[in-house]
């Protein structure tokens, strides 16, 4: 679309989630390689944006859901008299969906038919390619394709104050790991791994390997339950419910090792440059894993999917997730153990 020519103004909506704005910044990053002095505006959701909003090249339109209908009236406002080349809707729910008929460009790109939920395509004008397997970067990535972007080595550059490096530099020290033990408490989600498979595998990262182990998460029940168990019973510290997200970023940029489900401190991690050893079984790494270290992860979705669905990875939808409570437990905390091996090279 714009291979002979550059764009000059630049929409992105990506709302939520924190892992996937993490990868909508790698496609903004790639899109300023390309076109250095294009400008971008980005509506972002209001909790996304205490990480990404203090980005100095991008300018940040936040959406606060709490607001109501008052959120549509605020984005609105903040985009009467603009005129952008292209809106790269990258977002594909209902709320999105809405905010993205706000933008003035004679362009609104969105995903493919079968990529685009909750409707996308009644929203916007034009769509990418549709492709089949791609991981989740991998997709967003295909709207800078489309507008003629050339690939560029990934970058993110998330910026980290002084006030939150001090504060991670006064929880590190040698082997940092830090977990994050649990996924966002939704419906059905079914990502969690079982508290005493934690509680093993910290006892061996601080009895074996003499490791500094950092507990981090939400302040949900379930959040600080499991960090109430885990460091009872192990040591390790316990600040779950206690950082912003720049400061867990911050951890996360001096940890040498993160450990967690599939959510947003994976992705972060990869933005920080930080190495992932992923817990998966009721969603495909293949999709959702940690962009740079899915070879670290532990990968027990074929299994979850042949025992509680009845198929193999193949037959399944892409992205199909495996809703059972008890399709985490497949993995061992051998499993885990091995890939602490394998990083540490023990």
């Amino acid at each position: 679309m714009f291979a002979n020519s550059a764009p000059e103004d630049i929409c992105v909506l990506r709302l939520s989630a924190i892992g996937d704005t993490c990868h909508a910044l790698a496609v903004m990053r790639n899109l300023q390689d390309n076109w250095p002095d294009a400008r971008i505006a980005w509506v972002i959701g209001k909790t996304e944006a205490t990480l990404m909003g203090d980005i100095g090249d991008i300018e940040f339109i936040t959406f606060d859901k709490a607001k109501g209908l008052g959120a549509y009236r605020d984005v609105r406002r903040r985009l009467s008299g603009r005129h952008f080349d292209v809106a790269l809707c990258m977002h594909a729910s209902m709320r999105a969906n809405l905010l993205c008929r706000t933008i003035p460009a004679p362009v609104r790109l969105g995903f493919d038919k079968a990529r685009a939920r909750d409707f996308q395509w009644l929203f916007t004008n034009r769509r990418i390619p549709a492709a089949a397997g791609e991981h989740a970067l991998d997709a967003m990535m295909g709207f800078a394709r489309h507008i003629g972007a050339r690939p560029t080595e990934l970058r993110w550059d998330v910026p980290v104050g002084d006030a939150e490096r001090a504060f991670a530099e006064q929880h590190s020290g040698p082997r940092t790991v830090v977990i994050s033990p649990c996924s966002s408490q939704r419906s059905r989600n079914f990502r969690n791994w079982p508290v005493e498979h934690f509680v093993t595998v910290v006892r061996y990262l601080r009895d074996r390997l003499q490791a500094n182990v950092l507990l981090t998460g939400g302040g949900s029940p379930l959040e600080k339950d499991y960090a109430r168990v885990i460091a009872d019973r192990t040591g390790a510290r316990d600040l779950v419910g206690q950082t912003s997200l720049k400061q867990l970023f911050a951890l996360i940029a001096t940890a040498d090792l993160v450990v967690c489900p599939d959510s947003g401190p994976a992705h972060m991690a990869t933005a920080a440059g930080t190495p992932v050893i992923g817990l998966y079984a009721t969603s495909n790494p293949d999709r959702t894993g940690p962009y740079l270290s899915r070879e670290l992860c532990v990968n027990r979705y074929p299994d979850a999917a042949e025992r509680y669905l009845g198929k193999r990875v193949r037959e399944l939808r892409w992205g199909q997730r495996v809703r059972h409570p008890d399709a985490m437990a497949l993995i061992t905390t051998d499993d885990v153990i091995s890939k602490i091996n394998d990083f540490f090279r023990i």
